[in-house]
């Protein structure tokens, strides 16, 4: 599960766990960065050097997801998350909050939507879409992500040996993510054998 990953790969795994969950993938950062500051609390792993990286990875996924808002026409991007979007946890009511957030705060939606579990993901699209300066989406989403990454690995490492009381409550998401996960991949699999087949 997510926890072994980040124990056994500790900063490779952070950052990139981080990236795919801004990239629009069902990993909850509320479990990767806790964890991760509950083992720099042991000395496995610096915090400061957690704090970091899940921000970087956030950045990364970000961009990711900027483009693709960026490269593809609303109503086009809209009949995909209508198509896939079950399969990654997006609702199309995500993709309108966000868009609604944009909106109706500017620019200035990236920053403080980094900081809401809910919206924080999906910002990233209507940025693209709405084609916010790159430079600025990045400079936001990175001050944003710093935050958010700081307060998660910190409640992590404040919490220390009581870990284990929080970690069997986040434990059940962890199975529903990766189940997620491995779901989409399976159906990305079988329509792309289903569409070969049909071509020849």
């Amino acid at each position: 599960m997510l926890t072994h990953l980040i124990q056994s790969f500790g900063y490779l795994a952070v950052f990139v766990l981080m990236t795919l969950e801004s990239a629009l993938l069902p990993i909850p950062s509320e479990v990767t960065m806790p964890f991760a500051g509950y083992l720099a609390s042991r000395g496995a792993l610096n915090l400061w050097a957690v704090i970091v990286l899940g921000a970087i990875g956030n950045l990364i996924g970000s961009l990711a997801a900027y483009y693709f808002g960026y490269l593809i026409e609303e109503h086009l991007l809209v009949e995909w998350i209508r198509r896939y979007g079950k399969y990654l946890l997006i609702r199309e009511s995500d993709y309108h909050r966000g868009a609604s957030w944009f909106s109706r705060y500017g620019t200035a939606a990236v920053f403080f939507s980094r900081l809401l579990p809910a919206v924080r993901t999906y910002i990233s699209l209507p940025a693209g879409m709405f084609e916010m300066n790159l430079w600025r989406f990045s400079a936001y989403t990175l001050i944003g992500s710093l935050l958010w990454s700081g307060f998660l690995a910190w409640v992590g490492y404040t919490l220390g040996t009581h870990w284990g009381d929080i970690g069997n409550v986040l434990r059940p998401l962890e199975y529903i993510v990766v189940a997620s996960i491995v779901l989409f991949i399976g159906y990305g699999v079988y329509r792309i054998t289903r569409r070969y087949n049909r071509s020849l």
